[in-house]
């Protein structure tokens, strides 16, 4: 999976699907729903997910400009130990995302939340509180 994220590459549909089923399977006993960060990253992802394991309920899109992505990214860079944390994989990964995941805002409309993710983590928890409070 290393190699793959290096090359700035999406991780193989099923694997996602795999691992996903399986931390939710571990915890569904105990738990209240489930938010899952990242995904899905293209609408095949979505369509795959929804009809094999649950439907979705709601989507978070987290709008921020790529220039502040990448200096993010960067930052984390500094502590990660992430192979894929450098600037070339980083703009790499941001081409893949655009290309991928955009179609899945479209396919989501009626889910998704946008929220403008360039404010402090504070400001932009409290969106996401309100966004989830309306499930």
């Amino acid at each position: 999976l290393n190699a793959i994220m290096e090359k700035g590459d999406l991780v193989p549909l099923e694997v996602v699907l795999d691992l996903l089923a399986e931390a939710m399977l571990q915890k569904v006993a105990t738990s209240k729903g489930f938010l899952i960060d990242g995904y899905p990253r293209e609408q095949a992802q979505g369509v795959q997910f929804e009809s094999t394991i649950l439907p979705c309920t709601k989507v978070l899109y987290f709008e921020v400009p790529d220039e502040v992505m990448v200096a993010r990214l960067l930052n984390r860079a500094k502590t990660s130990g992430r192979v894929d944390d450098n600037e070339v994989t980083i703009k790499k990964r941001l081409a893949t995302f655009h290309k991928h995941s955009e179609p899945v805002i479209d396919y989501y409309k009626d889910k998704c939340v946008q929220i403008l993710a360039t404010s402090t983590p504070d400001d932009i928890f409290a969106e996401v509180q309100k966004a989830l409070d309306t499930i």
